[in-house]
């Protein structure tokens, strides 16, 4: 009796320690191909000069091309357009599973080399991932802007 007892909660634990159900599906969204369709600033007026990811300037990643891989966690992106250093660029992303409670989920997105080597000495970007489906997706990014709160939201379709 005492070795079922023990066997149940052993079980009990490792199905409370597992990443959640809701966080396993969006994991599996995300897979595949994703367009950055477009950079918004909700709630602000005028131009912004702003710079993703410590990368590249926003309008280069309007219509960047994204794609996702589920099992490793792994990705990829392109960006593109005039005055920009266009080409691959790779990275890591999970979704923080502490979040999937009230169906809200923190993105973690890490850049990597292309053998996935960190490059900014294990340093990432958080974003709230707002809204999330078969075909379209939507990360806000929330920065301090003159001690203001300034959100940057990301705009995606899947291919």
């Amino acid at each position: 009796m005492k070795k079922i007892l023990i066997l149940g909660l052993v079980a009990v634990l490792f199905a409370a320690c597992g990443p959640s159900k809701t966080a396993k599906e969006a994991r599996k969204t995300f897979n595949g191909d994703w367009t950055l369709t477009n950079v918004t600033y909700p709630n602000s007026s005028g131009e912004y000069d702003v710079t993703l990811f410590n990368d590249a300037d926003a309008s280069c990643f309007e219509n960047s091309t994204w794609n996702f891989v589920s099992n490793n966690n792994q990705g990829a992106y392109s960006v593109q357009g005039a005055n920009c250093n266009g080409g691959q660029r790779y990275f890591i992303w999970s979704i923080d599973e502490e979040n999937t409670v009230n169906g809200v989920y923190d993105f973690l997105l890490k850049p990597t080399d292309e053998d996935y080597n960190s490059t900014t000495g294990n340093q990432g970007f958080r974003l709230n991932l707002k809204s999330l489906s078969e075909t379209q997706m939507v990360w806000e990014q929330s920065v301090m802007l003159e001690g203001s709160p300034f959100v940057i939201r990301m705009n995606f379709s899947k291919l």
